[in-house]
């Protein structure tokens, strides 16, 4: 059966996040479902299972089909068949029967969105995390600098995290400030081989404390090693949060644009 990798954006708000389950509608199953109607439904395997409410400009997955398709023919049928789900597929191409979206991922990327202003957000509802008060970049910096690299991250994983180990490399994590209409705009950019359960959510949180004048920034170093999920700040709502690239050793999708 030709295994097929597939390059996607979602909004993330009408589901229940990636994975497939009992009851409310996911990712997962719109694709499956989509692909369904082009065979027999496969299982769709994904980089990344993003949370409900957290969207993707570039999730990446993949599936084994019961027919040849030429991928570009194939991105089109399942977008008709998506229609009218916020999902789309953006790039689909053929790939090795033994590669795999999520194990030969060599990173993911994230970037998460704060905006502070006064006003809510009319057009932007549920694509950003609004703040009503000013945020210091610089600050918010200075706090970031205490989790690049390896550690141990007990403090900012759910208590629910199905990991065998706390311990993640993070290997960057950027905050770029940012005008935007009656405010600012703060986006965090994170970049590392794999994350724990509310781990960029639980960063989020953290360092828009730090950017609102309540935590000092070495209060972010010091509830890091204090392994205690206690010693975190507040988690983070899940519509900041977006999935924007998943890197392999070889891009299945390089030329594609």
């Amino acid at each position: 059966m030709p295994r097929y990798a597939f390059r996607l954006e979602y909004d993330g708000r009408p589901f229940a996040g990636w994975q497939r389950q009992d009851g409310p509608a996911s990712v997962q199953q719109a694709l499956e479902e989509a692909l369904g109607r082009l065979g027999p439904e496969p299982r769709v395997a994904a980089a990344g299972r993003t949370d409900a409410g957290v969207h993707a400009t570039h999730q990446v997955a993949h599936a084994d089909l019961a027919r040849d398709w030429e991928p570009f023919r194939l991105a089109e049928a399942i977008n008709f068949h998506l229609k009218p789900e916020p999902v789309a597929v953006t790039a689909c191409a053929r790939v090795a029967d033994d590669w795999h979206a999520r194990f030969s991922a060599r990173e993911r990327r994230y970037v998460f969105r704060i905006i502070s202003r006064r006003a809510p957000l009319a057009l932007e509802r549920g694509l950003a995390w609004r703040v009503p008060g000013p945020l210091d970049p610089e600050a918010m910096r200075a706090g970031a600098a205490h989790l690049v690299g390896r550690h141990d991250f007990t403090t900012f994983r759910a208590s629910i995290c199905q990991a065998d180990s706390p311990v993640r490399t993070l290997d960057a994590l950027e905050v770029e400030a940012l005008p935007y209409p009656g405010g600012a705009e703060i986006r965090l950019h994170l970049r590392a081989r794999s994350f724990l359960h509310n781990q960029v959510r639980s960063i989020a949180g953290t360092l828009e404390r730090v950017g609102a004048g309540a935590w000092a920034p070495e209060r972010v170093g010091e509830a890091l090693a204090a392994r205690d999920r206690a010693a975190c700040g507040p988690v983070a709502p899940p519509g900041g949060l977006t999935l924007c690239g998943v890197g392999y050793e070889a891009d299945p999708f390089a030329d594609l644009g």
